[in-house]
């Protein structure tokens, strides 16, 4: 016996120094070997994907106005309905409204739901009128409608928010969502958070500029429902592994439950006391609701893609098809911000952070590749729709108008592809000062409003109404912005409506009825010489989808449904 502890004891020293060595290089190796495969799947998928879109749309025509920034009016319904999907789930859709959920819980998914009967409105009746006109921007129709000016002061808005709001915030989204996943910082080396968004945001700018400037819609589209495809098998599946690990690895059964019992106030469609809910209830028919009509029926990103449909019966196919993929938004878009609060909440995370650090967390490697190269196909999906609509508004109504009336179409694209270079890089540099916001997806919804709610007064009451004349309808569009941004930025005003009891979405409701009860007055007051008369401009194909009334009666249906079944 002491012959075997002598030995025993002769042994350790040489064995047991080694031991937290081998467990260290053990570690190495399984996180470079996680490492290595989450890059390798993240290139394949890119690759793949890439590959894919050129093979398919190497003869289309980009040499025209009509081929570059409609796909030469020849998109139908699957492809109109990935890319309206993929165009909106960028990322600040999938880190902004997830980060909404984690400090804000169930509510939040207003912003998705109620989108499907914006969807119907769309399909039903705002559709069938933008087809029929030809118009290849929302400004376009203004100036049908109105006059020059109209379209003039329309396109400056969305210049100037597309530039200064929108594809500043879709970098920086893209950026802080990937650097998480990916977890950048080990990657590359960078220590400084700062420099590392930086580099980031000017990566994924180069990317989407180079892919903007070379494909032209239909290549966009195209692109944008391959990576839907991913994106929504990724996001489910990233529910899939939220739930399971919110129940302990027993099943989303159990995660389901465990999630309901441990934090039921995050967990009311219509908001719960004690919960900082950020859409009231009552908002859905007010502020949310307008902002969701003007994004999916007038904002020039989104209902570019509809305007390039080979037919009327196509685009409402698509846009209701999108409207039925939006049902299942929340479950890829609120529930991991959801689970993402009751695993990390203790740890003092930004909400902006939630979903990538749950992302990076739970999958295995290969599929954190995989899921980051969707995220980044979404992010160029949202970026390019950006810049191809931003260089459509300037070339068709800055450059076409004032700058070379007399330009070729070829010289119209050239310009329209010199300025959106102008434009990403402007983005690039400004991304990375939205890191000061709390939440990115309130600042979103805060910031569209300044140009949502007059711009969609203007359009809607122009179509309603033929005697609007076109001074009421310039006055309207500046005294709208002014009245939203004075309620959103003048700090004595701003607690003035707060002190009211008025929240936020509320005003911009009493603001948009104020503008359409002034225009409505002034087309008694001081009508049109002339009622507006809406000419066909195109020749495609006006026959109604058949089931279009149908799908948009089950689809309003299925909403109410939703808030009935996750109301406390």
């Amino acid at each position: 016996m002491d012959q075997f502890l002598q030995k025993k004891s002769f042994s350790a020293p040489n064995s047991l120094p080694n031991v937290p060595h081998l467990r260290l290089a053990e570690t190495t190796s399984s996180s470079n070997s996680g490492m290595f495969l989450t890059v390798i799947s993240f290139i394949f998928f890119t690759a793949f994907a890439g590959f894919l879109t050129w093979r398919i749309t190497r003869k289309d025509e980009k040499s025209t106005s009509d081929g570059f920034f409609l796909g030469g009016r020849s998109l139908t319904y699957p492809i109109i309905a990935g890319s309206l999907l993929l165009t909106n789930l960028s990322t600040e859709q999938m880190v902004g409204l997830n980060g909404a959920a984690f400090k804000h819980g169930l509510s939040v998914m207003a912003w998705e739901v109620n989108a499907v009967v914006a969807l119907v409105l769309m399909a039903i009746y705002f559709l069938p009128k933008f087809l029929q006109t030809g118009i290849t921007t929302v400004p376009q129709f203004l100036e049908l409608r109105y006059n020059k000016q109209t379209q003039s002061i329309a396109n400056t808005i969305f210049l100037f928010a597309y530039a200064l709001i929108l594809i500043p915030l879709i970098l920086y989204t893209g950026a802080k969502g990937l650097i998480n996943m990916m977890d950048l910082a080990t990657l590359t080396g960078i220590e400084n958070s700062t420099t590392l968004l930086q580099l980031t945001c000017i990566l994924i700018g180069i990317l989407g500029l180079l892919y903007s400037r070379f494909g032209g819609l239909r290549s966009l589209a195209v692109l944008d429902t391959i990576n839907g495809i991913g994106l929504l098998i990724g996001g489910i599946m990233i529910a899939w592994f939220a739930l399971n690990a919110m129940g302990g690895g027993e099943g989303i059964g159990a995660g389901w439950t465990a999630l309901n019992e441990n934090h039921p106030e995050h967990m009311d469609s219509t908001g719960a006391e004690g919960v900082d809910v950020s859409v009231p209830f009552s908002t859905l028919f007010t502020g949310v609701a307008l902002l969701n009509l003007f994004y999916w029926c007038t904002n020039q990103q989104i209902i570019q893609r509809t305007f390039g449909a080979s037919s009327l019966a196509e685009g409402q196919k698509g846009v209701l098809l999108t409207g039925g993929l939006k049902l299942l938004g929340p479950l890829y878009l609120v529930l991991p911000g959801l689970v993402a609060y009751h695993l990390y909440s203790a740890e003092g995370i930004k909400p902006d952070d939630a979903y990538g650090t749950l992302v990076a967390r739970l999958l295995p490697p290969y599929l954190t590749g995989f899921f980051s190269a969707v995220m980044v196909g979404a992010i160029l999906s949202s970026f390019n729709a950006a810049l191809n609509s931003t260089s459509a508004l300037f070339s068709i109504g800055l450059y076409k108008h004032k700058i070379n009336p007399e330009g070729t179409e070829e010289q119209t694209v050239k310009a329209a592809k010199r300025f959106v270079v102008v434009i990403a890089i402007a983005a690039m540099i400004g991304a990375p000062i939205l890191a000061s916001q709390e939440t990115i997806f309130t600042y979103l919804q805060d910031m569209n409003a300044i140009y949502f709610i007059p711009i969609f007064s203007v359009v809607l009451v122009g179509l309603l109404n033929r005697n609007v004349p076109a001074k009421a309808a310039s006055t309207a569009m500046i005294a709208g912005i002014i009245l939203i941004s004075l309620g959103a930025f003048v700090a004595p005003i701003k607690q003035g409506i707060k002190d009211l009891g008025i929240h936020n979405f509320h005003y911009m409701g009493i603001v948009f009825a104020s503008l359409v009860t002034y225009l409505l007055v002034m087309a008694k007051v001081s009508p049109r010489s002339e009622p507006w008369k809406i000419e066909t401009r195109n020749t495609i194909d006006m026959t109604p989808w058949k089931g279009v009334r149908w799908a948009s009666a089950a689809s309003v249906i299925l909403v109410f449904a939703f808030y009935a079944a996750f109301a406390k």
